[in-house]
Formats: C-alpha cells, sequence, structure tokens
C-alpha cells in the first residue's frame, strides 16, 4: 500500500481485480472482495453506496484509485473528485470536478438585498442530478469523492438528496472521508444517515502483523526478520508511513538482504522525524518552494506557484524535478498535487504560524487581483486576515455575497468571520450584517438572525435601517412570532420617505402576520383601505390584502368570494411585479381552497403551478411544501400509499433544508395515514417525532392537522373526552370551527359523533349548527350540504339524513357515511333494519377495502360479526403486502414508465410529481419485490404484465 514502485503497477496492470491481495494492497482482502462485488452488481443494473473512512495514511485514497481503475477496465463510468482545505468553501466543487462540470461561475446576487429569499441551492443540486441521472441512465458508473471532511455545505446537502433518489439505477457511490482530526457534525449525520438507508460503511484500520509482513516483502524483496518487524512497529500499522519508512532506510543502507531474508545491518536515523529529515534532505530553495506549494493547497498549479514565488515557470523546473524525485510531490491533470496529505501536513508544518498567516495573505491578495471568483481567495484570506485589515475583508465581502445565493451556510461563516474582524467604526460593518442576517435567514438560524439584525439596527444609518428592519419582520414571521412582525412592520410604516417597496413589503409581511393571527378586524379594515387607493400601493401590498381578504372570506363562510380574490391576486403576481415568495404562496392557497370544496384536477394543477414557480424562484423555505400539500390531495381521494410517498418525500426536504415547521405537517399528515391504515403503534410514534421538533408552524396551516391526529390516536385508544378536550379550541371558538370545517369537510361529522361519544352535546350542536351555517351560505357548493347532512343524522340519529349524505366526494368519506348508516340501524329492532343494516356495513367495508383502510376494515368486520355476520379476512380487492399484486395503481403507472426508459425526472413530469417522489415509489416497490435494480423492475414486468410493455 502507500504509494506504488513500478513494478507495482505493472502488477497492478496484469491484475484482473479478481484478486484480494498483490504488491501494493495488502491487509484488505475483505473490504477489496465487498468493492469488487459492489461493480460487478453494477454491471448487472444495482446500485450501491459505500462509505470508506479512516485516519490519514490508512489507504483510503489509494482505495479509491484502485477501485476507478477496476471500474474502468470493466466498462464502468467512472467519475472521480475529492475536496480539499482550501476548495472548501467552493459550492460542489467535489461534485462538479468529478462531473466535468465547470462549476458554471455561480452567480453572485447582483445587489444585497435583505429581504429576498432567492436561494440556488436547490436549482445547483437539480442541474447536478440531471446531469449525473443522464450519465447513469446510459451506463452503470462509479462516482467516487475524496476527503469529504473538507466538502463544503451544499456538497454534503446533494450527496444526502442525490444518493436517496438515483437509489434505482446502477450507479456506486464511494464516499471517503479521513477521521481522528476533529469533529464535523454535519458530515457525521450525512454518514449516519447514508448508513441508516442502507449505505454500507467500512473503517480501514492498522494492517495487521502479517499485512506488515507482506508489504515489508513487496518493498524490500525478502522476507523480515524480527529486528525489522520492530522497526516497522514505528509506522504503527499506517501503510503509507510504512512504505515511506521503508524506501527512505532502503536507500540509506539500514536493510541487509541475503538468503531471502532481510534484517538490519544498521542503526537507523532518529525515525520518529524520519518525515521531516525526508524534506531536510532537500535544497533550501526545494524546500522554500514546496513551503509556498504547501499555502496554495494539497493541489496547486505551477502558474500560481511561480506568482507566489516571483519566478519564471522555466525556473521552477530544478526544484520541481528534485520535489518529484524525493517522492512528496507528482502530476495530477493540468495541477501539481502532494502525494499524501500526510506529505503536505509535514511541510505545511514547517512554516511557523505567523509566516504561514503572512503567505495566506500573500496567496489571497494575488487570487483577488485576477478577475473571477473572489472564493478562492478567500480560502486563504479566512486564515489570514487580521483585524482592521480593509483589503482582505473587502476580500470577504466580495466572496460572502458571490456565494448566498448558492451556499448560503458558506456565506454565513465568510461574514461572521469578517464581522469579527471588523472595527466598531468600520463604515462597512453593516453591509457584512446584513449579508449574514440574509444568510442566517435562509438556512433557518433564525434566532441569531434576528439578533444580529437588532444589534445591526443600533448602528445603521436610515435607508439601511430600514430594508434591515424589513429582513427582521420577515425573520419573526418565519420563527411563528406574527405578532412581534407585525410591530416591527407598522414601526417601519410609520417612518417617513420610505421608499415604495419596502412600503409594499412592509404591508405585505402586516397583512400576512394578521393572516396568521387570524386578526380579521383589524386586517379587514387595512386591506380594504389598501384596495381602495390600490394605485398608491406597491403589488406586494395589494396581493397582500387580497389574501387576508380571501382568508376572511373562507372563514365568514363565502367561498365564492375567497375565490375572487385568490384570482384577483394571482393574476397580480403573475405580472411578476409582487414579491417572489407571493407568487407559489397565491397558488398553494389556491389548491388547498380547491382541495377543501374536493375540486381535485384543479387543486392538482395549482401545486403543479407552484412547485415549478419554487423551483424556478429558487424559493428553499417553500420547497417542502407542494409535496405536503399533494400527500393531503391524495389523501382526500383515497390514494393512501400515494400520500404516504408524498408525505415522506416532503418530510425529509424539510429535514434537509432545516425548516422543521414542515417537517411537522409531514410527519402529521404520516401519522393520519397510519392511522388508517390500521397502525396505531406507527400513528403515535409519527406523533412523538413532531412533537419532539422545537419549531413554530410556519406559513401555511399545519396546526389543524397536529390537532386532529393527536384526538384521532386518542379516540382510537379509547379516550373519546381527552380527543374532545385535544379539539376544545375549534369546538369552542366560532372562527375556528368555520375553517376546520371548511378545509376539512369530513370532520363536521367525525367531530359531531366524537363530542357524542364524550356526552357532550352542546359541543356536537355547535359542530352541528357550523355545517348547517356553511351549507346555507354556500348553495353552489353542494358538498357542504351532504356534510350537514351527515353531521345532522348522526346528532338526531335519522337514517334519512344519512342516506342524503351518501354522496360523499371522497370515498373514505363515503364509506364513513355507509358505516354510521349501518351502526344507526343495527340499533333498530326487526329483520329488514339488520339486513339493511348488513348491506350498509357491507358497502362501508368495500369502500375501505379498496382504499386500504384497514383500521376502518377491522371495526367494521367487528360491527358485522357482532350482528353475526363474517367476512373472510381478506377482501378480494385487498393488495398482498408483497409481490407483483401489492403495487398501487402509481407504483405500476412508474413501472411501465421506467420500462420505457424514463428517468425519474422525465417520470416526475409526466406524472406531475417530484422527482423526490418518483424515487420515494421505486423505493416502496423494489421493498414490495424484493429487488435493487430497474432492470430487475423490468424482468418482472415482462412476467407479470407484458401488455405494460406491449403498450
Amino acid at each position: 500500500m502507500g504509494h506504488l514502485t513500478d513494478d507495482d503497477r505493472r502488477t497492478d496492470d496484469r491484475s484482473d481485480f479478481c484478486r484480494s491481495s498483490w504488491p501494493g494492497w495488502r491487509g484488505r482482502a475483505r473490504e477489496w472482495a465487498l468493492v469488487v462485488r459492489l461493480l460487478q452488481e453494477a454491471e448487472v443494473g444495482r446500485g450501491a453506496v459505500l462509505l470508506v473512512e479512516g485516519r490519514s495514511g490508512v489507504g483510503k485514497s489509494r482505495m479509491l484509485g484502485l477501485t476507478t481503475t477496476a471500474a474502468a477496465r470493466a466498462g464502468l463510468g467512472v467519475a472521480h473528485g475529492s475536496a480539499d482545505e482550501l476548495t472548501q468553501l467552493i459550492p460542489l466543487a467535489p461534485l462538479t470536478s468529478a462531473l466535468g462540470e465547470s462549476g458554471r461561475a455561480l452567480l453572485a446576487a447582483a445587489h444585497m438585498n435583505v429581504w429576498g429569499q432567492v436561494d440556488q441551492r436547490l436549482l445547483l443540486v437539480e442541474h447536478l442530478q440531471e446531469q449525473l441521472e443522464r450519465r447513469v441512465a446510459q451506463e452503470p458508473m462509479l462516482l467516487a469523492l475524496d476527503d469529504l471532511h473538507w466538502a463544503d455545505p451544499i456538497t454534503l446537502l446533494a450527496l444526502r438528496s442525490m444518493t436517496r433518489d438515483l437509489t434505482s439505477y446502477p450507479l456506486v457511490w464511494m464516499l471517503s472521508r479521513t477521521t481522528g482530526s476533529g469533529d464535523c457534525p454535519r458530515l457525521n449525520r450525512l454518514f449516519d444517515l447514508l448508513e441508516s438507508d442502507g449505505a454500507i460503511r467500512i473503517t480501514l484500520g492498522a494492517l495487521d502483523q502479517p499485512a506488515v509482513a507482506d508489504v515489508i516483502t513487496d518493498v524490500l524483496g525478502a522476507k523480515p526478520e524480527p529486528d525489522v518487524l520492530a522497526l516497522a512497529g514505528i509506522a504503527d500499522g499506517n501503510p503509507f508511513l510504512l512504505v515511506d519508512l521503508l524506501e527512505k532506510f532502503k536507500g540509506e543502507g539500514v536493510f541487509q538482504v541475503a538468503d531471502g531474508r532481510a534484517r538490519m545491518a544498521a542503526s537507523p536515523p532518529h525515525t520518529q522525524a524520519f518525515m521531516r529529515e525526508r524534506l531536510e534532505g532537500l535544497s533550501a530553495r526545494t524546500r522554500h518552494l514546496l513551503q509556498c506549494a504547501g499555502i496554495l493547497g494539497r493541489s496547486f498549479s505551477v502558474k500560481d506557484l511561480a506568482e507566489m514565488l516571483g519566478e519564471s515557470t522555466n525556473g521552477l523546473l530544478p526544484m520541481l524535478e528534485e520535489a518529484m524525485s524525493a517522492g512528496i510531490i507528482e502530476p495530477a491533470g493540468d495541477e501539481l498535487t502532494f502525494r499524501h496529505d500526510l506529505l503536505w501536513q509535514a511541510v505545511v508544518r514547517t512554516i511557523p504560524d505567523s509566516v504561514r498567516r503572512a503567505m495566506h495573505h500573500d496567496a489571497g491578495k494575488m487570487l483577488l487581483k485576477r478577475s473571477g471568483s473572489a472564493v478562492p481567495a478567500a480560502a486563504h484570506l479566512i486564515h489570514s486576515a487580521g483585524r482592521g485589515d480593509t483589503y482582505a475583508l473587502l476580500g470577504l465581502d466580495r466572496a460572502a455575497r458571490e456565494v448566498l445565493r448558492s451556499s448560503p451556510q458558506t456565506a454565513v461563516d465568510l461574514a461572521l468571520r469578517a464581522l469579527e474582524l471588523s472595527d466598531s467604526a468600520d463604515p462597512d460593518w453593516f453591509g457584512r450584517a446584513a449579508t449574514a442576517v440574509d444568510a442566517l435567514t435562509v438556512i433557518g438560524r433564525l434566532t441569531e438572525a434576528a439578533d444580529l439584525a437588532r444589534s445591526a439596527l443600533g448602528r445603521a444609518p436610515p435607508l439601511h435601517a430600514c430594508r434591515l428592519r424589513c429582513a427582521l419582520a420577515h425573520i419573526l414571521l418565519l420563527s411563528g412570532r406574527p405578532a412581534d412582525a407585525i410591530s416591527e412592520a407598522e414601526n417601519l410604516l410609520a417612518e417617513k420617505d420610505l421608499p415604495d417597496d419596502l412600503r409594499g413589503i412592509a404591508e405585505w409581511t402586516m397583512f400576512w402576520g394578521l393572516t396568521c393571527l387570524n386578526d380579521f378586524r383589524k386586517g379587514r379594515r387595512q386591506a380594504e383601505a389598501v384596495l381602495a387607493e390600490r394605485e398608491r400601493h406597491a403589488d406586494a401590498a395589494v396581493v397582500g390584502a387580497l389574501l387576508l381578504l380571501a382568508r376572511f372570506a373562507m372563514v365568514d363562510g363565502r367561498i365564492a368570494d375567497s375565490f375572487t380574490h385568490l384570482c384577483e391576486a394571482l393574476r397580480i403576481t403573475d405580472r411578476g411585479t409582487a414579491e417572489a415568495i407571493q407568487r407559489p404562496y397565491t397558488r398553494l392557497i389556491l389548491s388547498l381552497y380547491h382541495r377543501a370544496m374536493r375540486e381535485f384536477d384543479a387543486a392538482e394543477t395549482a401545486i403543479q403551478a407552484a412547485e415549478e414557480e419554487i423551483n424556478d424562484l429558487g424559493l428553499t423555505v417553500l420547497a417542502a411544501q407542494p409535496a405536503l400539500f399533494r400527500s393531503v390531495l391524495y389523501l382526500g381521494v383515497g390514494r393512501l400509499d400515494d400520500a404516504a410517498a408524498e408525505a415522506q418525500a416532503g418530510s425529509m426536504t424539510a429535514e434537509e433544508l432545516g425548516t422543521h415547521g414542515f417537517n411537522r405537517v409531514g410527519l402529521s399528515i404520516l401519522a393520519v395515514i397510519s392511522l388508517r391504515q390500521g397502525d396505531l403503534d406507527a400513528a403515535v410514534r409519527h406523533i412523538e417525532r413532531f412533537q419532539s421538533i422545537q419549531a413554530a408552524p410556519e406559513m401555511l396551516y399545519g396546526s389543524v392537522w397536529e390537532k386532529w391526529v393527536m384526538a384521532a390516536v386518542a379516540e382510537a385508544q379509547g379516550d373519546p373526552g381527552r380527543a374532545v378536550g385535544i379539539l376544545d379550541a375549534i369546538y369552542t371558538d366560532e372562527e375556528k370551527r368555520r375553517w376546520t370545517l371548511l378545509t376539512t369537510p369530513l370532520t363536521a361529522a367525525w367531530m359531531t359523533r366524537l363530542a357524542l361519544a364524550a356526552a357532550n352535546r352542546p359541543y356536537a350542536r355547535a359542530i352541528l349548527d357550523t355545517a348547517e351555517y356553511l351549507a346555507r351560505n354556500n348553495p353552489d357548493y353542494p358538498l357542504f350540504a351532504v356534510t350537514f347532512a351527515h353531521s345532522r343524522g348522526l346528532f338526531h340519529q335519522d337514517p334519512d339524513a344519512l342516506a342524503a349524505a351518501a354522496d360523499q366526494p371522497e370515498p373514505w368519506a363515503r364509506a364513513l357515511v355507509a358505516e354510521d348508516l349501518g351502526v344507526l340501524l343495527s340499533t333498530r329492532p326487526g329483520a329488514d333494519a339488520t339486513a339493511k343494516a348488513v348491506d350498509s356495513l357491507d358497502e362501508a367495508l368495500d369502500g375501505y377495502e379498496r382504499i386500504g383502510a384497514l383500521g376502518d376494515v377491522a371495526r367494521v368486520r367487528a360491527r358485522l360479526r357482532a350482528l353475526g355476520v363474517r367476512r373472510r379476512h381478506w377482501g378480494q380487492s385487498q393488495r398482498p403486502a408483497f409481490g407483483w399484486d401489492s403495487l398501487t395503481d402509481t407504483e405500476r403507472a412508474v413501472a411501465s414508465l421506467i420500462i420505457r426508459g424514463m428517468t425519474n425526472r422525465q417520470i416526475a413530469q409526466q406524472m406531475f410529481l417530484s422527482p423526490h417522489t418518483v424515487s420515494t415509489h421505486l423505493r416502496r416497490m423494489f421493498g414490495k419485490l424484493n429487488i435493487a435494480s430497474r432492470t430487475e423492475l423490468a424482468r418482472i414486468v415482462a412476467e407479470k404484465c407484458p401488455e405494460l410493455i406491449r403498450s
């Protein structure tokens, strides 16, 4: 191991890589057998993720290098990239280098805007994933990334997303990191998550004694005597250090070889310092060259090195040749690189700290003078800038603004470091604070963002203070503190000579906050005042007013008026003159109302349009929302498996991006689905998970779902009194009752039944009265007459009213009406009533079975048994848990598109899903079919359903 001699390379050239041990690769038989198996499985269509970790010098990079060679010889496509200390500020550097992307000259923000939430992270990851998916759809691939302990935050985000979404392809990921040199929580979390998803994790440790003996034999050409083995113990089983030590001492005549045995011929030099002595054996000029090269990074360009040294390239040649002959550096594509991290670190450690900082400063200044990105210079300046160093601070400012939209975590690090180094009187201090506030907001560190914004307000000039106050109001809204946000917005609106754009944003923030607080009395007056003089207000304010009035009209039970306001808001946002976030936000609200009215196709169209706008506009804060809204939509139409897939995709997106409030919403939806599927324990686990997330509800209406599912679980556990207590605020507040029954109409009957079960007729009466009010005031929406009839039938025990409620648009609600009617009829005397009860319960049983509501199926079957009727346990329409027949209609549709050669992205576009959701469906299908590749799926389709292929 370590580095290869020419003989080793010739051995490798002859190797077919089916052996587990050869010169240059010893002591890793188990690990190599695993690599070979994964590459062979990729050839037949299976993918995998392999995590490789260990201390520096144990052979991780060597293993990656051998694997890429083996993959190429096996005919796989190969992509190989790495990170290093001086590229960790460059967004996606390891992936872009591996995939041959140029980095696309990531766009810097044209100007500082502390309000805007445009975030390019998703767009950049989507771009790279699309390129990779196209390649792996054409051929099996190995993607190897080394030294991920230096990776930037967006690379870690991309790896989490891409490994999951491309799991169905013949793509082997090989991800390596060095351990033992400091903790990296984000990388630890990534490796743990990947392992929990099925990644294989191996830790390369020290070589054992037989492997050490093999390495000595390879290097010295003879078997070691005990004294040589004892000397090798200095390297502590580290392959790189062992080979380095042996080759150095071999050249110094320390070993004697005779009769195929190697023994000590002389006392070796002071072995603990052999790395340093190796460097000291070089000329002074070459040592100086290596020190400058070390400052430039593990890899470096000869051009940069010549400029640092003030030499011509020709003048460097003798020193470079000496360094290469000594095995310190070697060519690496268009650059040179230190042959190992340990050598690079040894060189850098020879430079005193003060001198090292000065050299980093010089390198940063050199790179800043060039046109193009400031990020490479910032990698030096962040290590070297001193307090008040104006030139270095301006470089950090440039780099922070440049990566603000593509890697806000990196922007935070740069901006906060610049703030630390700024004097309090520095006129640029505020700009740095504004950048940090914006970046902290984007990545969800809202408390820090608010604290810094308040601190900056104390020293900001008037115009900048207004912009910062806008940002603070927005942060408070995202933090779930609408009252404080409104206060900030009102203070801002009281300012004289407030620019029009800021006035519009402040008014929008105020309306948004009032909507969150349900303060429609105050909000309605102000909204109507804005609309009365709309020419004096920015479009952002007009849209905010319309959305508040739409919400008020909905709560007031005037549904047609609500849609009128929403459609007008949409016409304004489509002109592109409102705030970016208002466009998808308006469409998501529209989808919510369409779904509430059971206009399912219109709701789907609105969600699809919102999703496209979120992606196009870079609105990461809303990225999880389309999947979550779609999951509720699918729940309504009875597609429980599809609803679960969307909820899981939305929750994963929220978790990855740090928008934890949306993760709560996803978990609450999954709890509802688990309850319907009869898995009470899973529903409880989902509730426990979302209750453990300390995040305020964000932007769009998750609290109703959380309360509903907690109450539903309490009811399922046999405690209707506790369930009513959970929903007490809805039972007792007229506006909350209307909102709940409007957005989720089926709750009218459910909450009526629940209150009656808890012997609380006043609460049941309140629900009934609200349902009647909505039906009476919305004759154009017959849904409310149906739900009122259902509630009335339960309250008055009226079978005719329940029969009139049978025309429910939701399949689960239709089954529920049939069940309620059957239960009521079963209490009536006479054989005729009993027969009708059985018929109604059979109808309910069939309806529940069709949608997979197994918990409800079990309950209805128990009711039938009480009437002396037994139905076989598996209904004909119920799917088994595994095998081809277990696939849902959506999963079969995905399978039919896969066998036509479509990528996940193409399938998503065809089916109006997100690529995340398609990959979720595939993982579920693979589990049901016990397969791991698209190739195996195509074989099963050909066997089980050949008509899909013919079509």
